[in-house]
């Protein structure tokens, strides 16, 4: 009876009639009460109202069941209040929704032309737009499986596109009544190795664990069945997540709802009703970090959380009471010089991947290797566990969201350990003497080896003491020591990749020196930036730049591969990046025709993430402080590296801002209050970046910025624009045809409140973030700082010095002005 007044209140409330049209063209639209089906008869596209409320929207539900049930929403976030909405499809392709003053509340967006569009419901409840003369019926010039509501359906893809930036993900629902996006998001995370998350705002709630080849290692019922199959891809050009149903009869769909569950459905013809397949989270355990960092979480244990063995709790006192959110601490601590080794613990979901780096061919024993060679490296897993295992998964951070599954699943994890806790006392007996017979026996074949081998590393240390002789201290501890650890070129070798430092490899030149492109023996192209001889404010940077980003890893930073100190020669090594600086493309009118919205829009994303990486995820919150567009590199995809950490600050512990009395960065970027007092904090970046955003959008420079109509720089005439609600005309004219409007104008929004006067107005990075991935309403922005053509803090030439860049860069860096 139930199933029966549900049926009936929503035929009420759709309006159906019979005379339903398949597709629509741009002579053809559907009002309310009309509906379009799809070819199969599974699906119906039409007009309704959820739950309780009266507004009315676009949505497609299932046709042949009795309950009505929404699987897709077009206009969510903008409904309409009567029965006067039409769909219909305008030039140059694009699905449009209006309400009855001709307003468009909604549309796809669709940004490629068409001659003879259509839209169309496919069987498998894909809305689509194509051509309908078109001899590829999959070629779809949009379609509404890449904008998922809160509803996976078989055939859609959860992941991201790498090529495009776009990124296919979930969002629950309001309520029962709004369909407007809702504080629940499911996606794939690809910062390290990719992983699907789930987040309650900002906050992480549940995560699936890595891929191991044959499921999700925090995904234990993911197994072949009957019902359905599955497939993953992780490629150079995607990563996704996919499944379809075996028994086309059978209607199963997945539902992020408004409580945070990931929920299978299926459709049970006796009962007239949906039964709960599986559902994520499942339990207590599967709660982000519940445990804290190196505790490992078991349904079975009463209380649920315990240390791995061999750890203890940080916080023993909190630990007994319940409070297990500051995890456990190793009972030995490790010692990376005298030598540490590994405890294997088997049957876990493996730790959160984020901060972990993976090789797809290395064999475990390699694995293990290249973790003990690293002392940042706190454990390594079999990256695939099909057949005899391959591949090699490194974390370079703290191990969180661990749990046991003694009940069967899971994966094995090695754990870096103090030696004393990794090897027994037998063994350890045992290994020495296997040692010692070892030596004993090959001592006549080596020795020649040990003693050519002392000779030279005596005259290694010879040299680089001459080095810190006539170059300040930058060994003069032990602290220093450790910091700089970093593998060492020999200056034969570089001077041969580069050509004896030719002019012809030059690519750059700053404070800190030259930049050159080199080529080593292997083949391996690197970037080279040599310390002038002249340069004492290059000597810091130096020893600033390799304490700052010797441990960071993350695919938006540059990455130093090691440095070479020898004679009077100081080097830093960097990978090379073919296509040099973002300012060479975005600043140059031939060169920005290359940077299509797409490609800016995920140079936008990128720098977002290596921000919010150093801000907030690296093990030191590390200030940037010289963020800028010559200071951002292009790979061969045109993915955002951030560069150059001589000026950058890190902090420790709580310490969120600073104070110095020797403000470094570049005019144009800077922030008032770090310019005027010296204050510098994570909103310094922040400022910066939202500087850098507008100067991807428009094309201009911040700093230089020249309008006909009124004196201000280009975030003064964002915000002009902005107030006067024109903020369109910002746009570079290059972007015409391949914009985005919707993202165009949250990128200029996020912008100006990244910009906004006073520190504390700004977002964290975490929330810009948020902001630029999702479709919520934003905070208004109030008045920037420095948003005058005139910049009062302009110093004469001799406080200030061009930019050091590891492509080029041409703004003026200040380095020695003293706060007002």
């Amino acid at each position: 009876m139930k199933a029966f007044t549900l049926f009936i209140s929503s035929l009420i409330s759709i309006f159906i009639i019979s005379n339903a049209i398949d597709t629509i063209t741009k002579t053809q639209s559907i009002s309310d009460g009309q509906t379009i089906v799809s070819s199969g008869g599974n699906f119906e596209l039409g007009f309704f109202s959820p739950g309780k409320s009266k507004n009315r929207y676009v949505a497609i539900w299932y046709k042949k069941i009795s309950i009505m049930t929404p699987i897709w929403v077009a206009n969510r976030e903008i409904p309409l209040t009567d029965t006067s909405g039409v769909l219909k499809v305008v030039n140059p392709g694009i699905l449009t929704l209006v309400n009855g003053t001709g307003e468009v509340i909604w549309s796809s967006n669709t940004s490629s032309s068409a001659h003879d569009p259509i839209a169309q419901l496919l069987e498998s409840g894909n809305l689509v737009v194509r051509n309908s003369n078109d001899g590829n019926p999959e070629k779809f010039l949009w379609q509404s499986f890449d904008y998922p509501a809160d509803t996976f359906l078989p055939g859609m893809k959860l992941g991201k596109n790498f090529l495009t930036g776009h990124d296919r993900y979930f969002t629950s629902w309001k309520s029962n009544d709004d369909p407007a996006t809702g504080v629940y998001t499911f996606r794939f995370d690809i910062r390290g190795y990719p992983q699907m998350i789930m987040m309650d705002g900002s906050s992480e709630n549940y995560r699936s664990g890595p891929w191991n080849g044959l499921g999700f290692s925090g995904i234990t019922y993911l197994k072949p069945n009957t019902i359905f199959k599955y497939d993953y891809n992780f490629s150079k050009e995607e990563v996704y997540y996919t499944y379809e149903l075996i028994d086309k009869s059978v209607i199963s769909r997945i539902v992020l709802n408004q409580s945070g569950h990931m929920e299978r459905w299926t459709w049970l013809d006796r009962t007239q009703d949906w039964k709960l397949y599986t559902s994520v989270p499942t339990d207590n355990c599967d709660t982000y970090a519940s445990c804290g960092a190196y505790g490992s979480c078991n349904i079975g244990n009463n209380p649920v959380c315990g240390c791995l063995n061999k750890f203890m709790p940080r916080d023993p006192k909190n630990w007994e009471r319940g409070d297990w959110s500051n995890g456990c601490v190793r009972r030995i601590s490790l010692d990376c010089q005298n030598g540490d080794g590994f405890i294997k613990y088997s049957g876990v979901k493996l730790p959160d991947t984020r901060f972990s780096w993976f090789d797809i061919s290395m064999t475990l024993e390699a694995c293990g290797q290249r973790c003990l060679g690293n002392c940042s490296c706190m454990a390594y897993a079999t990256l695939d566990i099909r057949g005899g295992g391959s591949g090699c998964l490194l974390w370079f951070n703290e191990l969180i969201d661990i749990r046991d599954y003694r009940e069967g699943g899971g994966q094995d994890v090695y754990v870096r350990m103090a030696s004393s806790e990794s090897v027994g006392s037998n063994g350890k007996r045992r290994d020495r003497i296997i040692v010692g017979l070892t030596l004993t026996i090959g001592m006549l074949l080596i020795c020649l080896s040990l003693a050519l081998y002392v000779w030279r590393k005596k005259h290694r240390q010879r040299k680089r003491k001459g080095v810190v002789r006539q170059r300040s201290n930058i060994d003069s501890n032990e602290s220093q020591k450790e910091d700089l650890q970093l593998p060492l070129f020999d200056l034969g070798a570089i001077v041969n990749a580069t050509d004896n430092f030719s002019e012809n490899n030059k690519l750059g030149e700053g404070g800190f020196g030259s930049v050159y492109k080199g080529l080593l023996e292997g083949g391996q192209e690197i970037a080279v930036k040599r310390l002038s001889r002249n340069s004492r404010q290059g000597l810091d940077e130096f020893k600033n730049e390799v304490i700052c980003i010797a441990k960071l890893q993350h695919r938006n930073l540059v990455k130093l591969l090691g440095c070479c100190i020898q004679g009077d020669e100081t080097m830093l090594i960097y990978e090379y990046l073919p296509n040099k600086s973002l300012d060479i493309f975005i600043f140059d009118r031939t060169r920005a025709t290359l940077l299509d919205w797409t490609k800016r829009f995920n140079i936008i994303n990128g720098i977002s993430r290596g921000l919010l990486y150093l801000h907030q995820d690296s093990r030191l919150r590390i200030i940037h402080r010289d963020l800028k567009a010559s200071n951002v590199l292009l790979d061969v995809d045109m993915n955002p590296k951030i560069s150059d950490f001589g000026m950058a600050r890190s902090f420790g512990g709580n310490e969120t801002e600073a104070n110095t009395n020797k403000v470094v960065g570049t005019y144009g970027y800077m922030s008032p209050e770090y310019a005027v007092d010296g204050i510098f904090s994570v909103k310094s970046d922040v400022f910066s970046f939202g500087v850098l955003m507008l100067e991807i959008v428009s094309g201009k420079r911040n700093r230089g910025f020249i309008h006909s109509d009124h004196r201000l720089n280009l975030v003064g005439h964002a915000w002009r624009l902005y107030k006067e609600g024109k903020s369109l005309e910002l746009m570079d004219g290059s972007l015409r045809n391949s914009c985005y409007v919707s993202e165009m104008l949250r990128s200029i929004h996020v912008a100006l409140l990244c910009v906004q006067q006073c520190p504390e107005d700004r977002p964290s990075m975490s929330s810009v973030v948020l902001m630029l991935g999702g479709e919520g309403a934003l905070p208004k922005p109030k008045q920037p700082g420095f948003f005058t053509e005139r910049n009062p803090l302009e110093a004469d030439s001799s406080s200030s010095r061009d930019a050091p860049s590891l492509a080029s860069g041409n703004e003026i860096t200040i380095t020695v002005l003293q706060p007002r």
